[in-house]
């Protein structure tokens, strides 16, 4: 799973599980909050993203705002660059061994 300019992807396992709930259809939403505009909270069908992830994927654009919710929350949906990067991270994914899932979800 290559990030783009070759940032670091926060907690590589972590972020692949959060792309891999939003798929095309269930948008990540973001409660805002905080001064500098990018909220303070972030879910996924009713559970927590951890801020790291939410705002790489909003600094590389891997999601974009697409509307807000009834409540004000602000919708956040995968961009084309970003199915790409869930493509390439399934794709990467799959071609580890046991072994090596392992460490990446216990040592990240």
């Amino acid at each position: 799973m290559n990030a783009p300019e070759n940032a670091p992807i926060p907690n590589r396992a972590e972020t692949l599980r959060v792309l891999r709930l939003m798929g095309d259809y269930l948008p990540m939403l973001m409660l805002a909050g905080d001064a500098d505009g990018y909220g303070s909270r972030w879910t996924i069908d009713g559970q927590p993203i951890q801020p790291a992830i939410a705002t790489y994927l909003m600094k590389f654009n891997f999601v974009a705002d697409s509307g807000a919710t009834e409540l004000g929350a602000r919708k956040l949906a995968l961009t084309e660059a970003g199915a790409r990067f869930r493509t390439a991270g399934l794709d990467w994914w799959a071609s580890l061994s046991l072994l090596e899932k392992l460490k990446i979800v216990v040592f990240g």
